[in-house]
This record gives C-alpha cells, sequence and structure tokens, in this order.
C-alpha cells in the first residue's frame, strides 16, 4: 500500500508527496511535529500538517533569509533569530566569521531535538561557540531591549498558533527599537498568490511600512510551499537592499552557495504586478 502526505493549501488546492516511511511523531506543548521520509524531497520536517522544509529545497529559504541582509551590511555583528528552530537559518550564519554573537530564540525545544536527531543537513547550525539559545518566546524576549542587535531575523511558523504574535505591530516596534542605529530585520512574510495567504502577507508588510523608514520585499522559488512563490520581508534603520547591496564585499567572502548570488539578489527584489499592487 502506497503512503501519501498531502498539505492542504485551501479547500480548492493541495500538494501530495509519496512517503517512504514516517520516522517521527510527537505532540509539543505548543504543536504537533512529524518527519517524513519522502521518495522525491528526502526527509521532510511537518508541524501542524505544514511542510516547515523538505531536504530537498530547504536551501533556498535559508540561504535568501540570510545572505540577503548580510551582503546588504557584511559588518554585522550581532544577530537575533526568533523561530528557525529546524537549524537551517543558524547554519548559514555561522558562515560569517564577521559574526561575533547569535542569539537564538526558540519557543518549542522539541523542535530543536527532533531536528538534531533527524535532520542532518540542517543541525550543524547548532554546533558553534557564538549561539546563545533561549527557549522562551520571541515576542516577550524582545521586549525592553534597546540599540543590541545589527540584524534581527524572523524564522517563524505561519501566523497562527505560537507564530502570531511575530506578525504584530508591537512585536515590530519593538524590533525596530532592538536594532541599531542601521539596523535591518528580515522575516518570511507567507506568499502572495492564494488569497489566504494573500491577506496575511498585506498585513505584515503594512506593518512593516508603519514601523521602518526602509521596508519592502523581495521572492524566492520554493516548490514545496504553497504557490512556489515564497515572500520575505526586508527593513531597516538605514539600508536600502539593492543602493546599499554590496556585491563585491560578499563575494570576496569566498562562500559557496546553491541558489543566492549577487545578480539573484538584485532581481528579488523585482516583483510581479500582482504582488506591487498589494504592496504598493
Amino acid at each position: 500500500m502506497e503512503l501519501w502526505f498531502t498539505e492542504m493549501h485551501n479547500e480548492n488546492s493541495k500538494f501530495s508527496m509519496k512517503v517512504k516511511k514516517h520516522l517521527f511523531s510527537t505532540q509539543s506543548y505548543f504543536q504537533k511535529i512529524d518527519v517524513l521520509d519522502t521518495y522525491e524531497y528526502g526527509k521532510v520536517l511537518v508541524i501542524d500538517g505544514f511542510i516547515m522544509l523538505t531536504e530537498k529545497d530547504e536551501f533556498v529559504y535559508h540561504e535568501m533569509i540570510v545572505h540577503i541582509p548580510m551582503a546588504v551590511n557584511p559588518n554585522i555583528e550581532k544577530v537575533l533569530v526568533i523561530g528557525a528552530g529546524d537549524g537551517g537559518t543558524l547554519r548559514e550564519l555561522i558562515r560569517y566569521q564577521t559574526i561575533d554573537a547569535i542569539d537564538f530564540v526558540e519557543i518549542d525545544k522539541k523542535v530543536v531535538e527532533v531536528s538534531k536527531e533527524y535532520l542532518p543537513f540542517v543541525n550543524s547550525g547548532f554546533n558553534d561557540r557564538r549561539i546563545d539559545t533561549y527557549y522562551e518566546d520571541g515576542v516577550e524576549f524582545v521586549k525592553n531591549k534597546e540599540n543590541i542587535y545589527d540584524l534581527i531575523i524572523i524564522d517563524s511558523t505561519d501566523p497562527i498558533g505560537p507564530g502570531e504574535g511575530l506578525f504584530t505591530t508591537e512585536f515590530y516596534r519593538n524590533c525596530y527599537k532592538a536594532l541599531k542605529y542601521d539596523g535591518i530585520l528580515v522575516n518570511q512574510s507567507e506568499s502572495a498568490y492564494f488569497q489566504e495567504d494573500r491577506r496575511e502577507f498585506q498585513r505584515a508588510t503594512e506593518k512593516l511600512k508603519k514601523t521602518f523608514p526602509i521596508a519592502t520585499v523581495y521572492q524566492a522559488n520554493i516548490p514545496t510551499y504553497p504557490s512556489g512563490n515564497w515572500l520575505f520581508g526586508f527593513a531597516s534603520k538605514k539600508y536600502d537592499p539593492i543602493k546599499d547591496h554590496k556585491p563585491t564585499e560578499w563575494k570576496k567572502l569566498g562562500l559557496k552557495t546553491k541558489y543566492y548570488n549577487e545578480d539573484l539578489h538584485k532581481g528579488a527584489f523585482y516583483l510581479p504586478n500582482y504582488i506591487l499592487d498589494i504592496i504598493l
């Protein structure tokens, strides 16, 4: 008998993959966590029925959420990462020797434990002396912090359940205060293709625009995410992601990537009209 996993994108659309084996399943205090071994996509992390990452295409997401801001300001030294319990974002960040310290805040310790055991292609991100780990709510963690971070990365789940508070105006304002005078914030911003996701994307983008003097959106092609077209928010007190892009400096670092490159950096901010109609 064949085993398939299906993620419902909405009542009229779904995405399926054939499963070799259901490796792990648990219900943490916050959410249901599953790990699948699939024929086409390798190991897959599923939370509350939604695909968080697959072994085959996770590099797209993690490279784009990290290397975009790092190529705008290569002098980033102190980073706050909220979410990212699978370790992929940390894996990309620790490749930068210029970074002095990373505060890693994840509300669900079980996600980290599962990743360490079942997802070796991302869990190397946890093994670095510069990382201080906090298992607590990122919304509460960032409160009352001022002028600390050069970069904040919000690598959250969808704006439901544990991730809901990471999409509020109050949270973005607290992040603004926690950033230094030239700080950058990057967050995953859903997709704008399906109506339900579009609503959340629009709300998050509007809040960032009201909070930061520079706020925009960029995109990446992630085949296993709804619609395949995924969006990220870029907000900063000082830096424009295109005008202040430093491709020459970034290239000198010699970092090997599978998706991100200097030309794609610029192209990621050139958005289709249906997205521009939402954000402009």
